[in-house]
């Protein structure tokens, strides 16, 4: 479903507010949730199902809701990294009952930090003795606190585990034992939905910045998560703000064939100036081309994300 009108552009903004919402109650109060472990697929079903209405709005709500806000950080957060699991699982062929213990970590793999997570995204200093342990700690109290939850899959409470550990980079990524394999992704998908996102003491990187320091950080050879990543999302995901070579500011609407040549909406003109309407541009279709990422930081103007969106909605119609 592409957004055709302000009314599907809000129905489908509180659909994703909701899940997104709904999230957070679950992880900030688990253990006053009946049926924890069910409610946790039933969000992992409802994302898919968004997903599948329209898997480029939903990135554009997402990395915009991501980029631009730390309030509820932890929600917000989790949700993202589910969603770009979930879409490097489905790249990457993973079996279906890898693809949901590794989706339902990623909602759950900071469920014993998660007031702690939202006080970090608002704080200035950097985190105390007392933090610092809880920070340390969280992966191993995370698992535990699944399994008085009544959670017994192993594939899930594994990769919570692992998701931090050091050892899930060693060794071919398809040979390795299967919790592994998944805790490498979870690692990648968290390091890189934590640089873009705010916080009060940092402003959110790039999307190709983040992604960059990803991938040099990994085996000469190349990390197939990282570089699977991009296949799955783009250079520049929907949602994203890039700098043309005319120097015209643009946000990504749509992901292309080509993982460098999206479909963007221009919004600001080479003197900064909000363009009414914004105006799409097909990158692939020759210039201006992308020059660079941009941080969400550097666009201030308030957008008209509907009409943005409309655009995407007439690019994919046009192909």
């Amino acid at each position: 479903m592409t957004v055709q009108n302000e009314n599907e552009y809000e129905d489908l903004l509180g659909l994703w507010s909701d899940l997104e919402s709904g999230l957070g109650v679950l992880l900030g109060s688990p253990t006053s949730i009946q049926e924890f472990e069910k409610r946790i697929r039933q969000y992992d079903r409802w994302m898919q199902d968004l997903l599948r209405r329209d898997t480029d709005v939903g990135l554009y709500l997402l990395f915009q809701l991501a980029s631009n806000s730390s309030v509820g950080y932890s929600a917000s957060h989790a949700l993202v990294c589910a969603v770009l699991c979930h879409l490097i699982g489905t790249e990457l062929g993973i079996a279906p009952e890898e693809r949901e213990g590794l989706v339902n970590a990623a909602l759950t793999m900071n469920i014993a930090m998660t007031a702690l997570q939202d006080e970090l995204a608002q704080q200035l200093e950097r985190p105390n003795a007392r933090q610092t342990d809880a920070i340390r700690s969280h992966a191993v109290r995370g698992q535990e606190i699944l399994v008085q939850l009544g959670v017994s899959n192993p594939l899930w409470l594994g990769t919570l585990l692992l998701h931090h550990d050091d050892s899930t980079s060693k060794g071919e990524f398809r040979t390795i034992a299967p919790a592994h394999r998944l805790a490498r992704i979870l690692r990648v998908v968290d390091r890189y939905a934590a640089m873009i996102s705010p916080r009060k003491s940092r402003e959110g990187r790039s999307s190709t910045d983040s992604l960059r320091s990803i991938i040099s950080g990994s085996d000469p050879k190349g990390d197939e998560v990282g570089h699977t990543l991009v296949r799955a999302v783009g250079l520049c995901p929907p949602g994203t703000f890039v700098r043309l070579d005319d120097q015209q500011v643009a946000v990504v609407i749509r992901r292309s064939q080509q993982a460098n040549r999206p479909f963007v909406a221009i919004v600001l003109d080479d003197s900064g100036t909000l363009l009414k309407p914004p105006r799409l541009h097909r990158t692939a279709n020759g210039n201006p081309g992308i020059r660079a990422a941009l941080s969400a930081s550097t666009v201030n103007e308030r957008l008209n994300h509907h009409l943005i969106l409309q655009l995407g909605a007439y690019a994919a119609q046009q192909g």
